[in-house]
């Protein structure tokens, strides 16, 4: 029998510490993805309400953040503003989403302190995503499909970076940003979330399959950097999770960073493509 000290025993231990949050991880991630999925589905104001609530949430974290202390009346005013922007947008397109930013910036810069140009920032990047997510969306099948592709291609590529990055380690792809993030993560979650990605796009379109592995392999990329650049924002301001709110994954930022780059990217191709009333359809029909 070995004892606690001896080399032999302390794989088995690391390796069950390292998979300890596996069930609360996939539980927390099936019950997000059928939130989701229900949310995208409906569409019009649940939908938009839902994705409002989603980043008002996540700017609570953000404001906590950057302001190093408890909420203030006027920092939940903007956690407030945050949920009317994403409720606004069926009804007064992308001119209210920004208009209520736009008002929440002010609060921000009335507020003053050392946190106000983070506010701003954190304002004006969720109201980009609140923006993109619903005009991607929109009010089309087709918006579904497209929320479909993007959530796979993301989902699929923090998984695979998930789970091979603590199988198979090795060199670290960034240590001074996110000393757990590795290489063999970073390529596993390409792979897999391209190849996902690819197979949704087939189902969904008849567009050519290339034009669906290069905006998958893009998606891909640029959401394990919109996680990086997560982590670098956290390591500035020495903290290691967001948040608790979700078990397994920490808090609401730490889930949503790696969609940040890849919607505005589908709302880019989109309106280049297509127009911007028709932004799911500009992504998937070539």
């Amino acid at each position: 029998m070995s004892n606690p000290g001896d080399p032999a025993s302390d794989p088995v231990v690391s390796r069950r510490r390292t998979w300890s949050d596996l069930g609360p991880r996939l539980i927390s991630a099936l019950v997000l993805i059928a939130l989701t999925a229900t949310a995208l589905y409906i569409g019009t104001y649940v939908f938009a309400a839902v994705v409002g609530a989603v980043f008002a949430g996540a700017y609570r974290e953000w404001e906590t953040m950057v302001s190093r202390a408890p909420l203030t009346p006027a920092g939940m005013a903007l956690i407030g503003l945050v949920a009317v922007s994403g409720l606004v947008y069926p009804l007064l397109g992308p001119l209210g989403t920004i208009g209520v930013i736009a008002l929440a910036c002010v609060v921000a810069v009335a507020m003053r302190g050392e946190g106000v140009l983070w506010r701003i920032l954190g304002l004006v990047i969720y109201g980009a995503i609140i923006v993109a997510a619903l005009a991607m969306r929109g009010d089309t099948l087709t918006g579904v499909w497209a929320g479909v592709y993007l959530g796979t291609v993301v989902w699929m590529t923090d998984s695979a970076a998930f789970f091979t990055g603590r199988q198979i380690g090795g060199e670290k792809l960034a240590p001074e940003i996110s000393p757990s993030k590795t290489w063999s993560g970073a390529l596993g979650g390409l792979a897999l979330g391209t190849g996902a990605g690819l197979l949704v796009w087939i189902v969904a379109t008849d567009s050519a399959w290339w034009i669906g592995l290069v905006l998958s392999a893009a998606i891909s990329v640029l959401g394990q950097l919109g996680d990086l650049s997560e982590s670098a924002i956290k390591r500035h301001f020495r903290i290691k999770d967001s948040g608790d709110i979700i078990p397994g994954h920490g808090g609401l930022m730490d889930r949503l960073d790696s969609l940040t780059f890849g919607v505005l990217l589908v709302l880019l191709v989109g309106a280049l493509h297509a127009g911007y009333g028709a932004v799911a359809e500009g992504l998937l029909y070539w």
